[in-house]
């Protein structure tokens, strides 16, 4: 929790926090990348990634000042339960559409009488040396739940979404958000960009610090921060790889084409 406290903060100060997405097995991807960033976002949904690789990637970055943001695969109390039971800073729950939904990702994440999380917290609890009263307590002023903005549905009930007592951020998911406008695979289009900017501007005035999934072009990074994004998860831990051998490829094949003139 000391780690969400930390992100929680940042946002609260107005900084811009900075991180990527993981989707490999391999800790040494977090251990490598956590002291680098903000946050990690590490994915469930769209990855074969399993609860015990997600412990490891959580181990990983234990003694880093990372955030450790887990998406579930939905807005299920099963799988938050155990996520949060092994450790997460946070959850990210996907494809949200109304207040209710809110509700359930923000109750799942909370003991009661605050929420309906069962106890069984592992190492959170540093196994057990912190007392459940203690633990309980710090766990529901500090877990930080995320939704993410990826449907028309939600843009329409936003206020709602937004007003929902112990919602810590939302994120857009893009290319979700573009389908379901009737955009598929336009993430960029300007009607899509348009409506970010709308849900972007309800969310300053109510006081919720927004989030974005989106690629590694830095024009388009800086773009949306000065839109008002205070969070960004810039590409992920494969796409990343491919783009930086690339980069690198083709810049030696160019010089040694033109240095041997063939």
């Amino acid at each position: 929790m000391i780690n969400a406290h930390k992100f929680t903060e940042k946002l609260q100060a107005g900084q811009t926090c900075l991180g990527t997405c993981i989707g490999l097995s391999d800790p040494q991807v977090a251990e490598a990348l956590g002291s680098k960033v903000d946050f990690l976002w590490i994915d469930l949904e769209h990855s074969a990634l399993e609860f015990e690789s997600v412990k490891c990637h959580l181990m990983a970055l234990k003694g880093s000042d990372c955030a450790a943001l887990v998406r579930v695969p939905w807005n299920d109390l099963v799988p938050i339960k155990r996520v949060l039971d092994i450790g997460a800073d946070g959850i990210i729950v996907p494809m949200i559409r109304t207040a209710e939904d809110v509700r359930l990702a923000v109750s799942a994440s909370r003991y009661p009488p605050e929420g309906i999380r069962g106890f069984g917290p592992l190492r959170p609890s540093d196994y057990g040396r912190i007392g459940a009263q203690e633990f309980c307590q710090h766990s529901n002023d500090n877990i930080i739940t995320i939704v993410q903005i990826e449907n028309a549905d939600a843009v329409r009930n936003i206020d709602e979404i937004l007003a929902v007592p112990g919602l810590s951020s939302i994120a857009f998911g893009p290319n979700d958000l573009a389908n379901s406008m009737g955009y598929r695979g336009q993430p960029g289009h300007p009607e899509v960009v348009k409506t970010m900017e709308k849900v972007i501007g309800r969310a300053q005035q109510a006081g919720i610090p927004v989030g974005i999934s989106t690629g590694s072009n830095v024009d388009e990074l800086c773009a949306w921060v000065d839109r008002g994004i205070q969070w960004l998860a810039t590409s992920g831990d494969v796409m990343l790889m491919v783009e930086a051998l690339i980069r690198v490829t083709s810049e030696v094949s160019k010089h040694a084409l033109e240095t041997k003139g063939v």
